[in-house]
């Protein structure tokens, strides 16, 4: 049992220490910095894959008040957010729970972090990072539109209409920006977290083919049912109900195009396509909306329909 605990504080604190590492070259170093920063839930995800959720909470403990001595206060928000993310990841890898599980649950504590961290930065520090980011792009806009003017040439006012309501766009979906950021975060993690745990031998579970993703068909009936309350109620601009039937919609669109995909996907593997067809295809998707559109629909078919069991049938 001593030799157990000896093991654990030895490990403990060598992960620390590669933590505090990763956590001051995160800090200091900006363009390495964007690239480890990915790796800063990975101590966490290891130490609690070994040991569990009590053991980790400690080491967590002891990470952010690390974090406290050789960083700044900005390093303590980034060891609780990827700490906490870490800890819930690897304590499902030691319980066995699928690849899925393990996302949804990562991306879910990470976006609860980010949101609490965002609601505590505004009511103690007064800092609003969203409603800076917005003056900055309508700053930017009314410095270009001066020095057009300057230069005796007029803005195009069309152009100028369409900037405005990108930007107010971009305001009103900040909180659907903050779930996609949050859930593309956690697969990046788990793509370059995951390979390094099974090399530590760690048993990680393993995705499934993406061709044999199938969304829950629930999710088609909330989209048609906000499409719908969309058109009927068309809620003003600024409100409330605007504000959230334009990121339900934004969301759920995202789920249906993920459907569509995962539906090319299938189609390309039952007809032997080369992988480059579905490359391409996903290139397109992203690049050209009409392509965008058409892979939503087949989305939204393939989950009402069930295109995949028709196409079986006719093999």
């Amino acid at each position: 049992m001593r030799n157990k605990n000896t093991y654990r504080l030895t490990e403990g604190a060598v992960l620390l220490a590669i933590f505090t590492v990763l956590l001051l070259i995160t800090l200091y170093i900006p363009g390495l910095g964007f690239v480890v920063n990915l790796f800063l839930a990975l101590p966490f995800m290891m130490f609690a894959a070994k040991h569990g959720w009590k053991s980790t909470a400690i080491f967590t403990i002891a990470a952010v008040l690390l974090s406290l001595v050789v960083g700044t206060l900005l390093a303590v928000p980034l060891a609780l957010a990827y700490g906490i993310t870490g800890m819930v990841m690897g304590a499902m890898i030691k319980e066995g729970k699928s690849r899925l599980a393990v996302f949804v649950a990562g991306s879910l504590v990470f976006l609860a972090n980010t949101v609490f961290q965002y609601i505590l930065a505004v009511a103690l520090f007064k800092i609003n990072f969203i409603e800076e980011m917005m003056a900055s792009f309508r700053e930017a806009m009314e410095m270009s539109t001066d020095i057009m003017g300057s230069l005796g040439q007029t803005a195009d006012d069309r152009m100028l209409e369409q900037l405005e309501t990108t930007i107010d766009l971009i305001e009103t979906l900040m909180p659907s920006m903050f779930v996609m950021a949050s859930f593309m975060i956690i697969f990046i993690i788990q793509l370059v977290s995951f390979p390094i745990l099974k090399r530590f031998g760690i048993a990680v579970p393993r995705w499934k083919p993406f061709r044999e993703m199938t969304l829950p068909k629930s999710l088609l009936w909330y989209y048609l049912l906000s499409m719908i309350a969309t058109m009927v109620f068309q809620p003003e601009a600024g409100s409330y109900w605007y504000w959230a039937l334009a990121n339900l919609v934004f969301i759920l669109q995202f789920f249906m195009l993920l459907q569509g995909l995962s539906f090319v996907a299938y189609f390309t593997h039952i007809k032997k396509f080369p992988k480059a067809f579905l490359i391409i295809a996903v290139i397109l998707t992203f690049l050209l909306p009409f392509v965008l559109y058409i892979v939503r629909i087949l989305g939204i078919i393939d989950l009402g329909f069930n295109l995949r069991k028709r196409l079986e049938e006719k093999k």
